[in-house]
């Protein structure tokens, strides 16, 4: 099957199911996949101890090697295979606003604006929401060991924040879905749904109630 999006990403706060959906939907297109490669920062675990002492290195090293990532992807001819990427470049912002201080947070902000415009843009975003009880039970589900204590107030903040983002968000066209009681992997009627939803958007802001949550 050949998507009308060559290059598709899924984006969402922690726990929410990226990676889970941008398998599947690489599988469903025979698709080259990007995943986020969150265990090579070294700093991540010091940050979930210590997020005002590590915030700085982590938020960086997550910058530099995603920027790094996106040019060896797009060095190649993006339109000879459909891409499915489970992160947004522009979502590093959204953590560096809720972890960096401000004098941090500009000279962040000096660096991202030279490598923002390098990056290209997804002709489609999909964007995954859950409540706060979800996200929580999927990240202890996934078991990581820096993720054992989790900070709910954290991730309740980047959800709001994500929420936020997304609620200003035009630069491409983009798909909202709730994802609280939809099980893309176990229900293939949820996942055949949604990829017929994909086939429609064309452009602008499109929110996505799978058929049988519809009143």
């Amino acid at each position: 099957m050949d998507p009308k999006h060559r290059y598709i990403v899924v984006e969402g706060p922690i726990g929410v199911g990226k990676t889970t959906l941008t398998r599947a939907l690489s599988k469903k297109f025979g698709a080259r996949s990007v995943l986020e490669i969150v265990e090579e920062n070294p700093f991540l675990a010091s940050f979930y101890q210590d997020r005002n002492k590590f915030a700085f290195q982590t938020q960086l090293f997550f910058l530099l090697s995603r920027f790094k990532q996106q040019q060896e992807l797009f060095q190649q001819d993006l339109f000879s295979q459909v891409t499915v990427s489970d992160y947004l470049f522009a979502k590093d912002r959204i953590f560096a606003s809720i972890t960096l201080d401000p004098n941090e947070l500009a000279l962040y902000e000096r660096i991202y604006e030279h490598l923002g415009p390098r990056v290209m843009k997804p002709d489609l975003v999909i964007y995954l929401q859950a409540r706060l009880d979800v996200l929580l039970a999927r990240i202890r589900k996934r078991g990581r060991e820096f993720e054992r204590k989790f900070d709910a107030d954290y991730l309740a903040e980047l959800s709001r924040t994500y929420n936020d983002f997304f609620h200003r968000y035009d630069e491409t066209p983009l798909l909202v879905i709730n994802t609280s009681d939809i099980d893309f992997v176990d229900s293939e009627t949820d996942f055949d749904e949604l990829i017929r939803a994909l086939g429609s958007i064309r452009h602008g802001t499109h929110y996505y109630q799978p058929m049988g949550t519809r009143v």
